[in-house]
């Protein structure tokens, strides 16, 4: 006999995307229930970076700060593209958080977590969904023991998703070429050759012995250790990892000095790369892994998967809570698979670069790539494009400035100074005033905050409308153009009908 549940939106999968979107619908004061098919975590590394932007967001949130506590030290060095030996300067992204930082998958699950139940969420675990209906209103997912009915189901269940086998979606893409493994172990003895701190990947990545290998310490005797043939010969399939192969790498690339201790856990992946054509299928959409999967080069697949969430949360919320533009929720997938689209490009790219086995042709390609890399724009370019700092969306109004991020700048408010990214910590939408322009009377809807301050720094504009998720939507310099465009902007691209907003004048 299964039991009854009902929620507004049920979310499959307890990974970082889907703990982040459960904690945006939950702050939104949406009921939402997560379906996660393991009796309890993992504690497995895995993605071991937040990306600068996903930092940014986090900070939004006030989510960043119980994160930072748990960080791996690292040295202040910019991330990379393809491994080659030049970091990536984000400092002319104008970015308070310019490095990436290095924290255990499982740790930033374990935070959102906490957080999503303290507003409101609910986590089910060993939970397995075995059955997915979907009809016009909503959708019926039924798990181990329990059947729920929720308005939206999202599914955040990884790149081997049980939610999308279940509705037969193709998964179109390419299937990998060769396969490495993940190991957290720890050491009983090390060589000189063992790291003693997370530094710049190119300096963690080392071959020989038939190997390519990157060892990063984590604290005391732990590291995280990945591993693969450099030939790209692999006969292991799907078989066990064993103690004899991770030991075999390890004192190949590291040493005979170098011993292994114990395994705590271990994996293998592939190159793999593939994509959803479609984000939403009626009542189901998609997150995360689920959506999309690329070689894992750069630190890019947990930073996309969080971003996705904090995209989709508000323009699901809205929807769910009947105050969205026609539209709206669509747009989730009309922003997102681009940039997705553009990860799984890029991350092709820097497989050829990063290939263990070099021919001369691409030995000469790395060479002048590396070159470029030392120049200023190239260098800003590509910092941008892996720090997810220079995204930009396309909005409806017309704006040199909107669908950017903006830096977080010091501002003075009646009631003292405060950041910009602290104005986002309830989730609403931010109508930032700093020249006195936007008129009294001037009709909004509840979730949208007007803030009136002052700014040393020059944002673009006089006033300004943020999205909830920090993207600006509108800009304007004086008291008339406040009147003619800012109605409409809220009522395209944020969460109130036009018929609302007129009604309430």
């Amino acid at each position: 006999m299964l039991a009854e549940t009902g929620t507004e939106v049920v979310i499959v999968g307890a990974g970082p995307t889907g703990l982040m979107l459960a904690y945006e619908l939950a702050l939104a004061g949406v009921e939402t229930l997560v379906l996660e098919k393991l009796p309890q975590r993992i504690e497995q590394v895995k993605g071991g970076g937040i990306q600068p932007r996903t930092a940014e967001l986090l900070e939004s949130r006030g989510l960043l700060e119980p994160l930072l506590r748990r960080a791996t030290p690292r040295d202040p060095v910019g991330g990379h593209f393809a491994a080659l030996p030049v970091p990536l300067d984000c400092t002319p992204w104008q970015t308070r958080h310019p490095f990436p930082i290095a924290i255990s998958q499982w740790e930033i699950e374990e935070v959102l977590e906490e957080w999503a139940i303290a507003v409101g969420a609910r986590v089910l675990r060993g939970t397995a969904v075995s059955g997915v209906e979907s009809d016009n209103d909503g959708v019926v997912v039924t798990a181990d023991g329990v059947r729920v009915r929720a308005r939206y189901l999202v599914a955040c269940d990884g790149g081997h998703s049980t939610v999308r086998k279940l509705l037969g979606l193709p998964f179109p893409g390419r299937p990998g070429t060769h396969q490495a493994v993940l190991a957290d172990i720890r050491l009983s003895a090390v060589s000189s050759l063992v790291p003693q701190q997370i530094g710049h990947m190119s300096t963690l990545m080392r071959q020989a012995g038939g190997h390519w290998a990157m060892l990063a310490p984590l604290g005391g005797d732990r590291y995280r250790f990945t591993f693969g043939r450099a030939d790209r010969a692999d006969t292991t399939g799907d078989a066990p990892i064993t103690h004899e192969e991770i030991t075999g790498a390890l004192r190949a690339v590291y040493g005979e000095e170098t011993i292994l201790g114990a395994v705590d856990n271990s994996s293998r992946f592939t190159d793999a790369t593939r994509q959803l054509e479609h984000y939403r299928v009626g009542r189901v959409l998609f997150a995360g892994d689920a959506a999309h999967i690329h070689p894992p080069l750069g630190g890019q697949g947990l930073n996309l998967g969080i971003q996705d969430a904090i995209n989709l949360g508000w323009k699901l919320a809205a929807t769910v809570q009947d105050r969205a533009p026609s539209g709206l929720l669509d747009s989730y997938h009309a922003e997102r698979h681009p940039v997705a689209a553009e990860v799984l490009h890029h991350t092709s790219a820097q497989r050829v670069l990063a290939a263990p086995q070099l021919d001369e042709d691409v030995a000469a390609l790395r060479d002048i790539f590396i070159d470029l890399l030392r120049l200023p724009d190239t260098n800003r370019h590509l910092a941008g494009l892996m720090s997810g700092l220079s995204l930009r969306y396309e909005l409806s109004h017309v704006h040199p400035l909107t669908g950017r991020r903006t830096p977080d700048a010091d501002l003075v408010t009646e009631a003292g100074p405060v950041r910009l990214s602290a104005l986002f910590r309830s989730g609403h939408a931010v109508l930032l005033d700093l020249a006195g322009i936007i008129p009294a009377d001037l009709p909004l809807p509840a979730r949208v905050d007007l803030v009136r301050a002052t700014c040393a720094d020059d944002l673009g504009a006089a006033a300004l409308l943020f999205r909830p998720d920090g993207y600006l939507c509108w800009a304007a310099d004086d008291s008339a153009a406040c009147r003619a465009t800012l109605l409409p902007t809220i009522a395209a691209d944020l969460t109130m009908s036009a018929e609302r907003l007129s009604g309430a004048h």
